[in-house]
């Protein structure tokens, strides 16, 4: 499977991950986590409305299994893949687990600290470098958020 093939078809899992939380009452974020091999390591979904938990965005949940799973916090040439560009707090965790490839498929223009409104992993006070890769599946990503937002106000 090639690279970009790749990138879409763990995308597309976050993005039925993003759809069950939609579904549940939760902004609709997915997140996969695959090993250095390319093989799937965990995933996650918002739960933050479900587990009265400010931090239960997907990608904390996502890196806190796969760190489980590996029985070690350092996620080194991990891939994490998540609909919507990482808010600060998701960034941060990202760069301390050192992550070392972050697909996202859509843009944040309110709260996005990879590319958008801040860029937490090319500052000067973040110690780790990771790839970003954004706009993998966009329009999708951000239909699957607009629709959900259209639908509550």
């Amino acid at each position: 499977m090639d690279c970009y093939k790749t990138h879409c078809h763990w995308m597309r899992r976050a993005l039925e991950l993003a759809q069950a939380a939609g579904v549940a009452g939760e902004v609709p974020v997915g997140a996969v986590i695959i090993d250095p091999q390319g093989q799937f390591l965990a995933e996650a979904e918002n739960r933050r409305e479900r587990d009265c938990d400010p931090t239960a965005h997907a990608e904390i949940l996502a890196l806190r299994r796969a760190g489980q799973t590996l029985k070690n916090w350092h996620l080194n040439q991990c891939t994490l893949y998540v609909t919507l560009e990482p808010c600060p707090m998701c960034a941060g965790a990202i760069v301390q687990a050192r992550i070392h490839l972050l697909v996202y498929g859509v843009d944040d223009p309110k709260t996005g600290t990879i590319r958008t409104v801040a860029n937490i992993p090319d500052s000067a006070y973040s110690f780790h470098r990771l790839l970003v890769l954004g706009g993998i599946l966009e329009s999708a990503c951000r239909q699957q958020l607009q629709s959900w937002f259209a639908q509550r106000r």
